[in-house]
């Protein structure tokens, strides 16, 4: 496996901006104040650069909703039993979730990926993809959630959902998650990749009820403290491998191996977006490849964004997951796409440019 992923990674390189000139001139000279439609402007000429220089195209599209179950729920580190991680499963196969909504809303296709649930296989669905790497993680409070050998697997996974969407030829990805106290995970490893306190960082979830938010904190530092050798090594896929989750691995790999087939990656979420960072600390390349779709409201989401130096694009206070806030941002991938092929130029509207 070991030798799999880095042929994968050796694939993915920046975005090569030799047309970007092209393209910049071709958006500013759409009928409208240069700048004037500003981070729509961003976008359009980021997917132009992503498809080499070619008319953006926004569809397909596809989410992978990734489904994993953590020990940590042990800890009484959220207010709902692992149970829910199956029942919500269950409840995307039958489209009654905010993602199913959401993304039929927007045009996108949707799967379901259980990468880690406990308990045994769920009975076949079209929309399913059973790929379970193990049931749940083990407690990352009292050592590695992972060995390296299961994050290598579920990291392949992750790319091997985004080829299956490229075979397709899905432009663009939305990444999305489930998962009963995945957040726990997501702030250890905030905290491991950015040297940040988990205390600034540590939130509700699914509704923790404040005053238990310190115990909540605790955990995190006892399992920052149980695996700080991986975190010590600095590698990241040990770091992964020590404090994520098998969604959240997954959900990394997705983003590299959309990077490697020139998708656009729509980053979720606050577990998404740990998964991101996993992914850009294992190749910075991913993202050129990428955009954050929503400020999620976990508290600590807004330090963790500063820290990575990006900007997500929405700010609606979602805390869902799912990929509910990626399917939100692909309204705006497919409007970017269609300004940058729709609107006409002063030259062919007969308008005159300014002075």
């Amino acid at each position: 496996m070991e030798a799999a992923f880095k042929r994968i990674l050796d694939e993915i390189t920046p975005v090569d901006r030799t047309p970007e000139a092209g393209g910049q001139a071709h958006i500013d000279n759409l009928t409208k104040p240069v700048g004037s439609l500003g981070r729509l402007e961003e976008l359009a000429l980021q997917l132009y650069l992503i498809q080499g220089g070619q008319p953006p195209q926004s569809d397909p599209m596809r989410v992978y909703t990734v489904a994993g179950d953590h020990g940590v729920n042990a800890e009484g580190v959220s207010p709902y039993p692992q149970e829910v991680t199956r029942q919500m499963v269950l409840n995307f196969l039958a489209d009654g979730a905010g993602i199913n909504v959401l993304a039929k809303t927007v045009g996108a296709e949707l799967f379901v990926v259980d990468a880690g649930c406990c308990g045994g296989p769920f009975d076949d669905h079209p929309a399913l993809i059973q790929a379970k790497v193990a049931p749940g993680t083990a407690n990352l409070a009292q050592g590695p959630a992972m060995t390296r050998e299961q994050c290598l697997e579920a990291l392949l996974l992750g790319v091997s959902l985004a080829d299956r969407a490229h075979a397709d030829g899905v432009k663009v990805l939305g990444t999305g998650d489930m998962g009963i106290s995945n957040t726990t995970p997501s702030t250890a490893l905030y905290a491991a990749y950015l040297g940040l306190d988990p205390a600034s960082l540590t939130g509700p979830g699914a509704g923790l009820d404040p005053a238990n938010l310190p115990a909540k904190t605790a955990v995190i530092r006892r399992g920052l403290e149980a695996n700080k050798a991986a975190v010590a090594s600095g590698d990241p896929v040990d770091i992964l491998a020590a404090l994520g989750g098998l969604e959240i691995a997954a959900l990394a790999g997705l983003v590299l191996g959309g990077a490697k087939n020139h998708q656009l990656v729509c980053v979720d979420g606050f577990i998404s977006t740990a998964a991101y960072l996993a992914a850009w600390k294992i190749r910075p390349a991913v993202k050129d490849y990428c955009l954050l779709s929503h400020a999620s409201a976990e508290p600590g989401y807004a330090a963790v964004t500063r820290a990575m130096g990006v900007t997500p694009y929405l700010h609606l206070g979602f805390r869902l997951g799912e990929g509910t806030g990626a399917a939100c941002a692909m309204f705006l991938v497919r409007a970017a796409a269609n300004v940058f092929n729709q609107m006409a130029t002063f030259a062919s509207a007969g308008v005159s440019e300014s002075r």
